[in-house]
């Protein structure tokens, strides 16, 4: 217990020493509190939206702010609810405020959830993947703002895979909410750099002018080693998952585990039939994490992750190895691909590859073109170097 205690206190102190230089928009308060005075906020948040260690809307209650509705994304307000776990709108025990949950059936905003809010203050810490369903819940909520003139704050946080671009192109094809912009799996935005970009690039065309404010961030830019001081999801516990996950949440769609179900999940895979004479694991159950893993207590051969993250931030690129190992290694080829992988690809083309056997050379090469000109577009929204 004394030496898990050191190396908590270590980690703290690691971070603590990484993000001492970095002003989160939320800690800008002398920005944005003024823009709340004498008005009705709705606030969209999770565990992650803190200034220091209180949250938000604990600080902005003590500044005398009228926060009417507390919205909240998948995992909810504390992140304590599962991966697709069916989130109800409730009260908050604390503030007696009512929480509306935009995950689920209800994943926009509607007019009469807007009838009370002349502000909505945005502030979810995101991941920088395409697939991380908080930037589609930012989407529908600038939709919304412009459909129904209420004004919006996004307070933005870094992005710790903001250091680089990569990954196809999504497709119309295959939109859904784990995907709705033609962006890259890694899109090298800050979250409030992306509704710049969702407001310029989708939502102003088809809904009409948005009151949008990003409230930037301090002593941050692109190549930054941020380490987030909260998980921002049940399932991405430290900063080794968070790193690993654009590259293995593909696996998501496939037969093969990403280790939810164990105390390192996004850190490692495997799956029963892989070869395990290294490293192999055994997912169980985990309340708020994985109620129902993927191989249920079935012993799973695989590859052990957690010493990679260094070495893949250097990179600094999407890593396709560990799909092509797996399917190359997997005895059962037609049952290895679900219809979910299409969805968190973006495009059809890439489990194609896969199953004729492309090098991860050719599969980056055909990526290119769509590529280029996505990082082309991106530039008109960056707000750091």
């Amino acid at each position: 217990m004394k030496i898990l205690k050191l190396i908590t206190l270590a980690l703290l102190i690691s971070i603590t020493s990484v993000n001492a230089q970095i002003q989160t928009g939320a800690e800008n308060t002398e920005t944005y509190i003024p823009m709340l005075k004498n008005q009705r906020v709705g606030v969209l948040a999770n565990q992650t939206s803190t200034i220091g260690k209180t949250h938000l809307i604990d600080s902005l209650l003590a500044r005398q702010i009228k926060v009417s509705k507390i919205f909240i994304p998948e995992h909810g307000l504390r992140g304590d609810y599962e991966t697709g776990k069916l989130i109800n709108n409730s009260i908050d025990k604390k503030t007696g405020i009512p929480i509306y949950s935009l995950y689920g059936k209800h994943k926009k905003p509607t007019m009469s959830d807007f009838n009370d809010i002349d502000v909505l203050l945005f502030d979810l810490q995101d991941v920088g993947c395409r697939f991380y369903t908080y930037i589609n819940t930012l989407h529908y909520v600038i939709e919304a703002c412009s459909q129904f003139h209420v004004k919006l704050i996004v307070l933005d946080r870094p992005n710790p895979n903001a250091y680089f671009v990569d990954g196809p192109v999504l497709e119309n094809k295959t939109k859904s909410f784990v995907g709705m912009q033609n962006i890259p799996i890694v899109y090298g935005l800050t979250i409030g750099e992306l509704a710049m970009f969702i407001y310029k690039e989708y939502t102003e065309k088809e809904f009409g002018k948005c009151d949008l404010t990003v409230i930037k961030l301090k002593g941050w830019n692109h190549n930054s080693k941020y380490k987030l001081p909260i998980a921002p999801s049940p399932n991405l516990p430290n900063h080794t998952s968070i790193i690993l996950y654009p590259s293995l949440c593909l696996f998501e769609g496939t037969v093969v585990s990403v280790g939810r179900g164990t105390d390192f999940p996004f850190q490692v895979f495997g799956a029963p039939y892989l070869p395990n004479k290294k490293f192999s694991f055994t997912p169980h159950p985990v309340k708020g994490a994985a109620s129902n893993p993927k191989h249920n207590n079935k012993l799973c051969g695989g590859i052990d992750l957690r010493d990679t993250a260094e070495k893949y931030q250097e990179e600094g690129k999407l890593n396709l190895s560990y799909l092509i190992y797996a399917y190359k290694h997997y005895p059962f080829k037609d049952a290895f691909f679900n219809k979910y992988f299409t969805k968190l690809a973006g495009t059809e083309e890439l489990e194609q590859q896969i199953r004729s056997g492309w090098t991860e050379e050719e599969i980056r090469y055909s990526w290119k073109e769509k590529l280029d000109k996505y990082k082309e577009k991106r530039k008109k929204y960056l707000l750091y170097d």
